[in-house]
């Protein structure tokens, strides 16, 4: 079914950033370095993974992008076009191929990846790309740590829509989505500062919050995050759940308990659900556990966009699902 929103509507939500293809190895532990069989191209990129969700979850979504003038392009807003995402501010860049990502798995549940990100239509976002009147216009803009890093003129137009955002009453939330292969860590906190001084939530992972603070423990990384500007900091841990750390509370939500088929974009998922749930001024305590149940779906299926296709399936899987007896009291 096509959902292809009115446009003439203002999106509510507005992320700006990295679109991509990525091209999967189909059995995991065999390097890149050697011959083997890759399955795609899939439609990625954390920011197009997180605003193809909110639109899937019936939220007005705007994305703004660069994609090039080729297949991969096509299929790309295509895709997002589908699910009823706004692409009106994706420009298809002449010249330039659209960005893509080879990525293989370890048995661990880790990932390597190769990028072709900066020198292709992903990294030639800039700040002329940014529509003042389409930020200030919108409720939440999120940013994702990753279109810091694809290149400078991607990480400028970031910071033109914080500080649209800031200065028109939006809120803005931040994934800091840590991509060492694009820059090295000292260089990623200083990019985020900025980023994390203006946000009201900021999403980390439980990794990305020890390479962002120096503090193991999620619970006192968040409280450590929260000094300086956020709200809210919600660590992602995975299959232990997530941690919500504000000035006044530390909530913990356990897990779903779930067969993993493939967890990239899990966490682009868990954010735009979590959004979902602020948008409706809900509790934090239900909000976490929609959005766990939203990322939870997203690691059964296979393919990096492809997560909840409606909020019925998120309340449904609720209602089913069954979750993990963790003690949070003992953190790994």
């Amino acid at each position: 079914m096509l959902k292809i929103g009115f446009p003439w509507m203002r999106p509510e939500i507005v992320t700006l950033g990295e679109i991509l293809v990525e091209i999967m190895r189909k059995n995991r532990n065999v390097p890149h370095n050697v011959p083997g069989v890759y399955l795609g191209p899939y439609p990625s990129g954390a920011p197009a993974i997180f605003i193809d969700t909110a639109a899937n979850l019936g939220v007005s979504s705007g994305f703004i992008a660069v994609v090039g003038e080729d297949d991969f392009g096509e299929l790309l807003l295509n895709c997002l076009r589908k699910d009823g995402v706004d692409t009106r501010h994706i420009r298809v860049a002449t010249g330039y191929t659209t960005g893509t990502t080879f990525v293989m798995y370890y048995s661990s549940g880790a990932r390597k990846f190769i990028f072709h990100l900066r020198h292709s239509a992903a990294g030639q976002l800039s700040p002329d790309d940014v529509e003042e009147e389409y930020i200030a216009k919108s409720k939440i803009l999120h940013i994702m740590g990753s279109s810091l890093a694809v290149s400078e003129s991607s990480r400028k137009a970031c910071y033109k829509a914080v500080e649209i955002a800031r200065n028109s009453n939006v809120t803005v939330t931040f994934d800091p989505n840590l991509r060492p292969e694009l820059l090295d860590v000292e260089t990623i906190r200083k990019i985020c500062k900025p980023i994390i001084k203006s946000c009201r939530v900021i999403l980390p992972s439980r990794d990305e919050a020890v390479a962002l603070t120096g503090i193991r423990d999620p619970v006192e990384a968040g409280r450590r995050l929260i000094e300086t500007e956020p709200e809210i900091a919600v660590i992602k841990m995975g299959g232990e759940g997530a941690v919500a750390v504000t000035e006044g509370e530390v909530l913990f939500d356990p897990p779903f308990e779930v067969r993993e088929v493939d967890p990239t974009g899990a966490g682009d998922v868990y954010d735009a659900a979590f959004i979902y749930g602020l948008l409706k001024d809900w509790s934090l305590n239900k909000t976490m556990e929609f959005a766990g149940a939203a990322g939870a779906i997203k690691v059964t299926k296979f393919g990096p966009m492809s997560g909840p296709s409606s909020i019925g399936e998120v309340e449904e899987f609720i209602k089913e699902g069954k979750k993990k007896h963790i003690d949070y009291k003992k953190p790994h």
